[in-house]
């Protein structure tokens, strides 16, 4: 799927564990669509983020947007940085939708205590009923030199199919980052896009 500015509005959800830097990638994803001109809406629920709980958050821009809300099976992209939480949202995303998912676990605290397992054959099982594209976006992001920029290279691979210029991704890069980690930033967001030229 690739967004055309024909569409009413891209809808993209993004869902994570807290302390994954869910809340600064809302951020970057909603800076670079306001650069390109866009109306856009956004909300992201923190949860029981400080005990390493689910959150989430939604992202609408077009030409004329009236709530972040994204109705289960209209959502275009799910960005998940974790899969038991890309598991857990993938019912937003359209039949033809793409998921970018970061293979990396970050186990739940009922996993941790043992109470349930790991729901992997479920997580295997989506991939082949969705258009999901997995990575290790933290090893991917080791190697452009910070395994923090993991996120910001999820959406370098999301940007692919989004109808925003690349000098509004660069910018945005600059606003949402302090100066010191801008420039890991931008390689991050860089591999993350030529990644997902080579999924097409």
């Amino acid at each position: 799927m690739t967004i055309t500015t024909n569409q009413k509005s891209v809808n993209v959800m993004l869902a994570g564990i807290g302390g994954q830097g869910l809340v600064m990638t809302t951020q970057l994803i909603c800076q670079a669509a306001f650069l390109e001109g866009f109306d856009l809406k956004s909300n992201d629920v923190i949860g029981l983020s400080q005990r390493g709980g689910m959150v989430w958050g939604s992202i609408r821009f077009g030409d004329h947007i009236h709530s972040p809300n994204i109705p289960p099976g209209e959502g275009d992209f799910l960005i998940g940085l974790e899969p038991l939480e890309t598991l857990r949202w993938q019912h937003l995303i359209k039949p033809a939708g793409r998921v970018v998912m970061n293979t990396r676990q970050v186990a739940p605290t009922r996993v941790q205590q043992e109470q349930e397992p790991y729901p992997e054959e479920a997580i295997e099982k989506m991939q082949t009923l969705r258009r999901v594209h997995p990575l290790d976006a933290v090893a991917e992001a080791m190697k452009c030199g910070n395994a923090k920029a993991a996120n910001t290279l999820l959406v370098g691979c999301l940007s692919h199919w989004l109808p925003i210029s690349e000098s509004s991704w660069h910018q945005a890069i600059d606003d949402t980052y302090p100066e010191k980690l801008r420039e890991v930033n931008h390689k991050a967001w860089q591999k993350g896009r030529e990644l997902a030229a080579d999924w097409e």
